[in-house]
């Protein structure tokens, strides 16, 4: 039977409901595909979208500002908090930021079944939930899918796992990133005590990296280790530089490398080559031999080695215990390796390590009691620090985090600022679960913004030179209606705020109309269409030549023609047209479509392993 025929059977049969037959036909369209496949679980907090736009208010009394705003240049960077569920949060700021974000880093629940730890439709997901892993992919792909959408082309995505979901959270990202753009699963050491577990202590957990493009993004570089770099050079032109001189030249190699193996002289004038079977001439002109598959060989090809200034470069030392052979096949008695120099290798940089012991939990729990902060399950600043590190980016970035936590993104962000003078700007999501947002995230913020003295009279590290501005999600209906229009027009003063990153109001005789200006750019929005001649007038008088002018309209025209004695000075957009255009390919549909079903729950048996009838 076609698929064709088995549809109109199904068409065709009594006693179903709607939502049921489409169900049916759903699953015969079907097709199976390699790759994570569940079942789509319905989210009270999507359902909310399918009737409303999401907006940000800002709560004035608290927000911490400490320098900005002034026309004259004097401005520290803006964090933004975002106390709300961050799929709200994470629509909103498509319209504020998309395609803007450099570096996203997360640390979602870890979906391991105890309690607290993942929470679905206001609702603790254990290990008895048949659909545990169902619901915890349906809530994580509508995040990252967003997330996509906010990132820049050469974006970096970074997300903390454990291992109950590391095999399919991989497979995900592989879904709405591509597995072209992955970058890594980097293993972390959680902590190093611990017995708890039947058959292993749990200690690691990951951090997978993904890219929007990867063909755009430039490789990533870590810091060197100066600790290595023990000994001094005491003449040449190098002379007074550190150095170090216990990388070994010979490399042990699975396939055949026929321009890394050939003989070099040593001190005493004998020859020596790297462990193998193959032998060639004994000259000083490099003469190669065609290695044996698994023939140890040089780290630098012939070429190389005769290149200006490069021999100067190999340090000889006597051992008893050298792996090399000599030109008759014996054990060498020199063995032979690099010399590299700290300026050089700081230049250009370490790969970094799949695998970091450094960052244990631990760390990160220790320094927030100091702020006197109850929270048991930070991560340590310097993780996200070296995460962000690595990717080489600017020091005047946007970063997200949209499971803020107690806002640990925040901390490494504004540590990194201070360390290097940089304007990165830190966004953090949270909703307020057991009142973390109140009691944790916010707390944390203001004592590492403010000067804090703990209950022992300890003055904590604090980083005065930044804002923080603080914002809850409202709605609007999302029907096209002109009293929903002006609704949102009013409301999204504080979103065009985020996406100019101007917050500093001026004064302003143009009754509807609000205009904020910094040294950057100077924004005007129009809350009807009868003040543009006023505004024009007052354009022009305006010494500033990067105007963003907002203006409501009905539809999509932002009034070009109204404002062409002035349009050398603006940018027009139309409000709230450009919010609806935003929004319109992240919103899920009016109308919920019925999942196809492609996991089949867990069927609950009695004490004597029959399965129960469930209906």
């Amino acid at each position: 039977m076609n698929k064709t025929d088995l549809i109109q059977k199904v068409k065709s049969l009594e006693g179903l409901s709607q939502d049921e037959r489409a169900y049916l036909i759903n699953l015969v369209n079907t097709k199976k595909k390699y790759g994570l496949v569940w079942e789509d679980k319905p989210e009270e907090v999507e359902e909310q979208l399918r009737e409303n736009l999401p907006v940000l208010k800002e709560i004035k009394d608290k927000a911490i500002i400490n320098g900005g705003g002034s026309l004259s240049g004097a401005e520290v960077p803006n964090h933004i908090l975002i106390e709300g569920d961050n799929l709200h949060a994470l629509t909103a700021l498509t319209f504020t930021h998309e395609g803007k974000i450099d570096v996203i880093y997360i640390d979602p629940p870890y979906n391991t079944g105890s309690k607290e730890d993942f929470i679905y439709n206001d609702h603790y997901v254990d290990k008895e939930d048949a659909f545990r892993h169902s619901k915890w992919l349906s809530f994580m792909q509508r995040r990252l899918k967003l997330a996509k959408v906010l990132l820049k082309e050469d974006g970096v995505i970074f997300c903390s796992i454990g291992d109950d979901e590391i095999s399919q959270l991989i497979l995900l990202f592989n879904e709405v990133f591509t597995e072209l753009n992955k970058l890594g699963v980097i293993a972390r050491v959680a902590k190093t005590a611990g017995d708890k577990g039947s058959y292993f202590a749990p200690s690691k957990d990951y951090v997978i990296a993904f890219t929007k493009n990867k063909t755009i993004l430039p490789d990533f570089k870590d810091g060197v280790d100066e600790s290595l770099f023990k000994k001094i050079e005491t003449e040449g032109p190098k002379k007074g530089e550190k150095y170090r001189d216990d990388v070994a030249f010979y490399q042990s190699s699975l396939d055949t490398r026929p321009n890394q193996r050939y003989f070099i002289k040593c001190p005493d004038n004998s020859y020596v080559i790297p462990p193998g079977e193959s032998m060639p001439e004994v000259n000083e002109d490099g003469a190669k031999a065609i290695p044996i598959k698994g023939d140890g060989v040089w780290r630098w090809a012939n070429e190389t080695f005769f290149e200006k200034g490069k021999r100067e470069l190999l340090v000889f030392k006597q051992t008893k215990k050298s792996p090399l052979l000599d030109e008759n096949g014996n054990r060498a008695k020199w063995n032979i390796y690099t010399k590299s120099y700290l300026s050089d290798r700081s230049e250009k940089g370490a790969s970094p390590r799949d695998y970091l012991d450094q960052f244990i939990n631990r760390k990160g729990a220790d320094l927030i009691k100091q702020y006197d902060i109850d929270f048991s399950y930070s991560k340590p600043y310097e993780l996200i620090q070296h995460l962000i590190s690595i990717t080489n980016k600017n020091s005047d970035i946007r970063v997200l985090d949209f499971f803020a936590g107690s806002g640990t993104a925040l901390h490494s962000v504004m540590k990194m600022n201070e360390s290097d003078k940089g304007s990165r700007q830190c966004i953090i999501v949270t909703n307020n679960e057991n009142n973390i947002c109140e009691e944790v995230t916010y707390p944390r913020c203001e004592r590492l913004i403010n000067k804090y003295v703990n209950k022992k009279g300890q003055e904590m590290p604090c980083f005065p030179n930044n804002n923080l501005r603080y914002y809850k999600c409202e709605f609007v209906s999302r029907e096209p209606s002109l009293k929903n229009k002006r609704e949102l027009t009013q409301l999204a003063t504080e979103l065009l705020c985020i996406k100019e990153d101007c917050y500093t109001e001026q004064n302003i005789h143009i009754k509807q109309a609000r205009l904020f200006a910094n040294s950057k750019v100077t924004l005007l929005i129009l809350f009807d269409d009868y003040l543009i001649p006023q505004a024009v007038e007052f354009i022009q008088c305006l010494e500033a030549t990067d105007i963003k002018v907002y203006v409501f309209s009905m539809g999509s025209d932002p009034y070009t023609e109204d404002f062409a004695e002035v349009l050398d000075k603006v940018t027009l957009c139309a409000l709230p047209d450009a919010i609806y255009k935003a929004y319109q390919n992240v919103l899920p549909k009016k109308n919920r479509t019925i999942p196809i079903v492609e996991e089949e729950p867990e069927i609950p048996t009695n004490e004597n392993g029959d399965q129960q009838n469930l209906l």
